[in-house]
């Protein structure tokens, strides 16, 4: 069953404010802008990571300096899973936070 626009939004909406809550509970000197769907994250050495929404293929995007991912909603484990390494979206943004600003953040459920 594939997700409704409105299920697609919500699914994102919550995906992106547990990365913002995440990065707002961390100790991390950063930005973070969310506008019109796109969330970016800018670390203190300039790097980012920015998450945006591709409605017409259902997918969550991340952009980070080590490539472009691209997210699937899997219903049955209720996480977003990366459509070409099935890394789920919590363990590849703990990854690039890591090589992007040198710190370990855990981003549970997700």
């Amino acid at each position: 069953m594939s997700l409704s626009e409105a299920q697609f939004h919500d699914l994102v909406d919550e995906a992106q404010e547990r990365v913002e809550d995440a990065f707002d509970d961390s100790d991390l000197d950063l930005d973070l802008e969310n506008s019109a769907g796109v969330l970016t994250v800018r670390f203190e050495n300039g790097s980012q990571v920015i998450l945006s929404r591709q409605e017409p293929l259902r997918q969550l995007w991340v952009a980070a300096r080590s490539g472009g991912f691209h997210f699937d909603y899997d219903q049955a484990s209720g996480r977003w899973i990366c459509d070409s390494s099935d890394e789920p979206l919590g363990e590849l943004l703990s990854r690039v936070t890591r090589e992007q600003a040198g710190e370990d953040l855990e981003f549970d459920e997700l």
